[in-house]
């Protein structure tokens, strides 16, 4: 699903904090998880997607693409940067990292999560503790850390909510 229908879906979740603030969402590929810069907050949440390699064709589902989400409020203004993490094809030789194809409804399960976790966080609710979890694929053959961005980066887990 392409950007513009992340940002919408978000939009329609945001509506649901602090009225007169305004939220926006960013895709930066430079974000570092466990690093967020002074003052924002940080999200990863594991999610389903599918993957297609730009060299061969070949297609594969995985339950472990994460996301990362960096947020910050700051005088009414709130922005949240997301990073999803890429996976390369086991089959072809220095193939590119591709970015996954997350199905509509999993991106509003981690829409609604990420709201959640900016009231949380930004806004200090006590909301208790939410699990969303997501729709998982029919995955056939094991994860690959090797091909997954996450893992090279120490990221990659079962569940990971912070």
């Amino acid at each position: 699903m392409a950007e513009p229908e992340w940002t919408s879906i978000f939009q329609n979740y945001a509506t649901s904090m602090r009225e007169g603030d305004s939220w926006c969402l960013q895709f930066d590929n430079t974000l570092v998880p466990n690093s967020p810069k002074p003052g924002w907050q940080q999200y990863i949440k594991n999610t389903g997607a599918r993957f297609l390699c730009t060299e061969c064709g070949r297609s594969w589902p995985s339950n472990r693409v994460m996301v990362v989400f960096h947020m910050q409020l700051k005088d009414g203004q709130g922005v949240v940067k997301v990073r999803r993490f890429r996976q390369d094809c086991i089959k072809c030789e220095e193939a590119p990292m591709e970015k996954p194809s997350i199905t509509p409804d999993n991106i509003n399960i981690l829409m609604k999560s990420l709201v959640e976790k900016i009231r949380i966080k930004c806004y200090h609710e006590d909301l208790g503790q939410v699990n969303r979890p997501f729709q998982k694929l029919d995955v056939k053959s094991p994860h690959e850390p090797t091909h997954c961005e996450a893992c090279r980066e120490g990221i990659c887990t079962q569940e990971m909510q912070m």
